[in-house]
């Protein structure tokens, strides 16, 4: 698995992204999802990585500096035909080192809490993720759930 910063001008990445924001959509109401739209992982401070077998797209995922100590996940997703390979890991372990490696001292994640969402908080539990209240611009939202870790 190779691991590459940027993409968005790749097709296949910007197909996975649209089924990540349907998927998003799909099972949280619409003011409830918080994802990042194509312009918004183009943004100053947003940094994007797909995660690759020669040339199958297997993931993606982003991090979005808060301030100089505190960073954010974003756009985590992996290709259905590549669910439970590992993807979802190596991203998440990517981007804690990159997320150490700037200085952070916390990195943190809104993600959905119905079922559907459930894949997700079990890996990032693997991390040492845990239950937090709400950062950042974030309300609380019985459609979200928090997680945070320190770095």
């Amino acid at each position: 698995m190779e691991i590459r910063e940027g993409g968005l001008d790749d097709p296949r990445v910007v197909a996975l992204l649209n089924v990540h924001f349907a998927g998003m959509l799909a099972n949280s109401p619409e003011g409830s999802c918080h994802f990042l739209d194509l312009s918004g992982l183009r943004a100053p401070g947003v940094t994007l990585w797909t995660a690759w077998d020669g040339e199958d797209l297997l993931g993606c995922g982003a991090l979005k500096q808060l301030d100089a100590e505190h960073g954010e996940i974003k756009s985590m997703r992996t290709s259905a035909e590549h669910l439970r390979r590992g993807t979802g890991a190596a991203l998440v372990s990517h981007i804690l080192g990159v997320a150490r490696a700037r200085g952070y001292k916390r990195l943190s994640l809104e993600t959905g809490s119905g079922e559907a969402f459930e894949p997700a908080h079990a890996l990032y539990r693997q991390f040492g993720f845990t239950e937090t209240g709400p950062f950042g611009d974030y309300k609380e939202d019985p459609f979200s759930r928090f997680l945070s870790r320190v770095l």
